[in-house]
């Protein structure tokens, strides 16, 4: 299918996933948009990515003009699952206009798809919305809302990303949204700045079993440090490191459920890294991991050894926590 009046995304690609069980043929999408209202998280480097100052309908039909690129590009009957990102929030209608996030479900209303949000966008007139347009019988099939909800410890998500809600918010859209039927997928971040390697695998075990009861699935996003980020301004003066992947594994194992994690940047400096060595393959059975849920395959990795084990557990034990004030 040929389309008119096309433009390429900000990114696009294609894997697989996980999903109920099942591995799945997966197509990632991230339109460019009217940008992230809250734009103040301390890791995010897409709230440079956005089209300012524009008028609702320029916005509109540039939105479409990228689906029209994606159908243009990619052959979606071969996907079950559209994943759809934005450079914020897909439901902000100021980020992505009405007509817009329409067209996007409407044309993908046959699929598994996944939509990411921040948590006050998740409302009875979006999700009424919505939910007319895919398939009734289908919806909590085949809808899920992402909300990047990143450590269910407020603090943390206040002081050390500037996240701009609460877990209390966070438990409030999932009730809105299982009022409809739809999934929920809940993103968490592993060692956000300012804390120790310790403190944020603690963080991250704890998120993940108090986020469970609210979570038809869970994925673990590592902090790696993007360009023009309040992250890249503290790493670049020593002041932050990327978990190190004994860290991730070590979390994954431990987990009662499955969380799948994808440690982009894997391996390098401004990623989650050990050594240099051992690295390429501990990123290998991460991303196995995620989608064949095998602990045993991954405890087998995280129980080898290699010269930086040493080193990552004396970090554990001796590493000291920043001294933050806890007000103003």
């Amino acid at each position: 299918m040929i389309l008119d009046h096309q433009e390429k995304p900000l990114a696009s690609w294609t894997g697989k996933e996980r999903i109920s069980g099942e591995t799945v043929d997966c197509l990632t999408i991230i339109f460019k948009s009217g940008g992230c209202s809250w734009n103040r998280c301390l890791m995010c480097g897409y709230k440079f990515e956005r089209y300012d100052k524009t008028s609702p309908e320029l916005l509109r039909d540039s939105i479409i003009r990228q689906l029209n690129w994606i159908f243009s590009n990619y052959k979606t009957d071969k996907f079950r699952l559209i994943k759809i990102f934005t450079s914020g929030s897909f439901l902000d209608p100021i980020e992505v206009p009405k007509e817009a996030m329409k067209e996007i479900v409407s044309r993908f209303s046959d699929k598994i798809l996944i939509v990411e949000t921040r948590p006050e966008y998740v409302n009875d007139i979006v999700l009424d919305e919505i939910c007319g347009i895919m398939k009734p019988d289908d919806v909590g099939k085949n809808f899920y809302i992402a909300m990047g909800l990143e450590t269910t410890n407020d603090a943390i998500r206040e002081k050390c990303i500037d996240k701009g809600n609460t877990f209390d918010d966070f438990k409030e859209a999932v009730s809105e949204a299982k009022k409809y039927g739809a999934g929920v997928k809940t993103y968490l971040m592993m060692k956000p700045l300012f804390l120790t390697e310790k403190e944020a695998i603690d963080d991250m075990k704890k998120s993940i079993k108090e986020s469970a009861p609210y979570s038809d699935f869970i994925s673990m996003n590592v902090c790696t440090v993007q360009s023009r980020t309040e992250v890249e301004y503290f790493w670049k003066r020593g002041a932050y490191r990327p978990a190190y992947l004994w860290s991730v594994l070590d979390v994954l194992v431990s987990s009662d459920i499955h969380v799948a994690c994808d440690p982009v940047g894997g391996g390098k400096k401004r990623g989650p890294h050990n050594c240099g060595i051992c690295d390429h393959d501990l990123v290998e059975a991460i991303n196995n991991y995620s989608l064949n849920a095998d602990r045993g395959y991954l405890k087998a990795h995280l129980e080898k050894d290699c010269k930086c084990k040493s080193e990552w557990e004396f970090i554990l034990d001796n590493e000291m926590p920043y001294c933050m004030p806890l007000t103003n």
